[in-house]
């Protein structure tokens, strides 16, 4: 696929729900916006980096709420490039379950890419790839507590079988 250079940055695990679970509005203020009103067309979706506990439950309740299965927030690229939508129109008002204002980008058409690493910006921009190094881990947070990314895994190994490191 040819990815389109302009992009717009959304936090996960919006940028998820955009490209794979039918998120047709990304909401953002008039001032979000008012810099992008005539932008039109397709455009490149950037997972932002940051992800924080408080906004990862939110969406993944809202999202339970209509149906949709949030996937566990290791699991969700940040960092990069994660696919293109197309941008149709910027509304005030929309039936769109995904819809809360105070104004929507009316998306269209997601594909999904091949995670690529890029540094992100606010608003639209032009995009460039960058190193991997570039993309964070999963925060402690994130992970399950068997997961072997975790210190607390460990831990726990060393604690439920201590003849292994005699």
């Amino acid at each position: 696929m040819d990815l389109p250079r302009l992009a717009l940055s959304v936090r996960q695990p919006w940028a998820w729900a955009i490209i794979h679970a039918g998120k047709d509005i990304e909401n953002r203020s008039w001032q979000a916006v008012n810099h992008g009103l005539r932008v039109r067309g397709r455009i490149a979706i950037h997972a932002a980096k940051g992800l924080a506990r408080c906004e990862y439950e939110d969406a993944s309740e809202f999202m339970a709420s209509i149906g949709v299965t949030c996937p566990p927030a290791a699991d969700l690229l940040r960092g990069g490039i994660v696919g293109s939508v197309e941008v149709i129109d910027v509304v005030k008002d929309s039936e769109s379950q995904w819809f809360f204002g105070p104004r929507g980008l009316v998306l269209r058409n997601p594909e999904s890419c091949a995670f690529i690493p890029a540094s992100g910006a606010l608003g639209y921009f032009e995009w460039r790839p960058a190193d991997h190094s570039i993309v964070p881990a999963p925060a402690r947070w994130m992970l399950p507590k068997d997961d072997p990314r975790d210190p607390r895994h460990a831990a726990q190994v060393v604690a439920s079988e201590p003849d292994l490191f005699l």
